[in-house]
């Protein structure tokens, strides 16, 4: 198989006319600028031969984000990126997991669930989230469970519960990107809901809601009636 070894190169040409992301920033708010764009603002310049938002993209293709700040080594491994870069992208990252992280955020409806993973819209594959609660419904954490093909994902239960059990959890909330925008259910999600809904009813830790979501907006299956939540 044969590999197209200029398609970053090429997506940094359509960058040279959109606004510059501190003027977005400054104007917009950060709400406004895509994940890859702010890392673009952290590294402030590219590599040689290669645009900042190249580089950037390629470090948020590379790093898992969700499962904690990465380590500097790993970071400096990234062609283009390099020791100093690495540690300054870190070293933002972790402050604003100090100061900003979602834990301990409260959860009260859709919206608030919907603004936790929001962030996730503009990935181009789907992405099978879980926000872990405690009995106040504060948020223990948010994770990145599966990442599926360009328009479905596969999950299993266990690998929700596994990391809801670890963090001694009193509910879940689940939810997952639609790359192709539409916000409508499919039969797999409502299939995968109902197995959620059951295992978390067998083991105590109650499914509240399933997030379909995009960069067009969200679709709770409480609120569209598709999901009722146990209350028992």
């Amino acid at each position: 198989m044969t590999h197209d070894t200029n398609t970053y190169e090429r997506a940094a040409a359509s960058y040279i006319d959109e606004p510059d992301i501190r003027e977005r920033l400054a104007q917009d708010g950060p709400p406004s600028i895509a994940d890859f764009e702010l890392i673009a603002a952290i590294l402030g310049t590219g590599a040689r031969g290669k645009d900042v938002r190249v580089l950037a993209a390629e470090v948020l293709a590379q790093s898992d984000f969700s499962a904690g700040v990465p380590g500097v080594e790993a970071l400096s491994a990234i062609p283009g990126l390099g020791h100093a870069r690495a540690c300054r992208l870190v070293a933002a990252l972790e402050l604003g997991k100090r100061f900003y992280g979602v834990r301990e955020r409260r959860v009260g409806g859709p919206e608030d669930a919907w603004q936790l993973v929001r962030h996730f819209d503009d990935r181009k594959q789907e992405r099978f989230l879980c926000c872990t609660l405690n009995g106040a419904h504060d948020v223990i954490a948010v994770r990145v469970v599966t990442v599926g093909l360009v328009n479905r994902t596969i999950v299993h239960p266990r690998e929700i519960f596994s990391e809801a059990v670890a963090d001694r959890a009193c509910a879940i909330l689940v939810a997952h990107n639609h790359p192709s925008g539409r916000l409508d259910p499919s039969p797999e999600d409502r299939e995968i809901t109902e197995r959620l809904k059951e295992a978390g009813t067998i083991l105590g830790i109650p499914l509240l809601d399933h997030i379909i979501f995009s960069h067009a907006g969200y679709t709770s299956m409480v609120e569209s009636g598709e999901l009722t939540i146990d209350k028992s």
